[in-house]
């Protein structure tokens, strides 16, 4: 499998990157995971104010970035920055499964929009482009969003995500044996800290085994 990333959107946004990791997983539910989304709402809703949030330097990158494409990005909230101001109120996050909690676990600590799908169910290669306007996109518990000019991850079938919200089709189930995890960055700032994360928490909390990067190509 190979990533690779529309010229248009490297024009655009010549910092955009994806870190991507495949790995075998096992889904489950686990007191420990659990236990670290506590923990994560009593950290974000001591250190930060609600107000404070759109000025963190990876999200400001982010939501640059979404300015830059033509997208408001205070109406199409990224993900991570909707999760993050969710955890600044003191809010719970959705338990949903180790292996998505520990997606939304990455997106808060690294500040980045994280993309976490069954390999199985991704047709082909992705790639990776600017929304249109022709595109019919469904977000999970989202219904439909206009994901024009917006960073779409696209495989054979069509779109399947976006740093916005990912859709039903590629989602992972009790049945998925095998992920592929999507760090998105807008800037060039701790990638390598943030990749030893993905990694870490993959393999220590979703017992994660044969875990093998998917290099971006040109």
């Amino acid at each position: 499998m190979k990533i690779t990333i529309s010229p248009e959107l490297k024009t655009k946004l010549p910092n955009f990157q994806v870190f991507a990791y495949s790995m075998d997983v096992s889904v489950k539910n686990t007191l420990e995971v659990e236990k670290m989304l506590f923990e994560l709402k009593d950290e974000f809703n001591n250190k930060y104010d609600i107000t404070e949030v759109v000025n963190i330097p990876k999200l400001k990158h982010s939501r640059d970035g979404y300015k830059k494409l033509g997208k408001d990005p205070s109406r199409y909230r990224l993900a991570t920055e909707a999760l993050i101001r969710r955890l600044v109120k003191g809010m719970d996050l959705y338990r949903i499964n180790d292996v998505v909690d520990l997606g939304n676990i990455l997106s808060a600590k690294t500040m980045r929009s994280v993309c976490c799908v069954d390999m199985d169910k991704i047709c082909g290669n992705i790639y990776i482009r600017i929304g249109n306007e022709s595109d019919d996109y469904y977000g999970i518990n989202r219904g439909h969003i206009n994901i024009t000019n917006m960073p779409v991850y696209c495989d054979e079938i069509g779109p399947f995500g976006t740093p916005t919200s990912d859709t039903d089709r590629t989602a992972i189930s009790n049945e998925t044996k095998k992920i592929i995890v999507m760090l998105i960055a807008f800037d060039d700032s701790e990638i390598e800290e943030d990749c030893e994360l993905l990694i870490s928490l993959y393999r220590d909390y979703a017992n994660a085994l044969n875990i093998e990067k998917i290099e971006e190509t040109l």
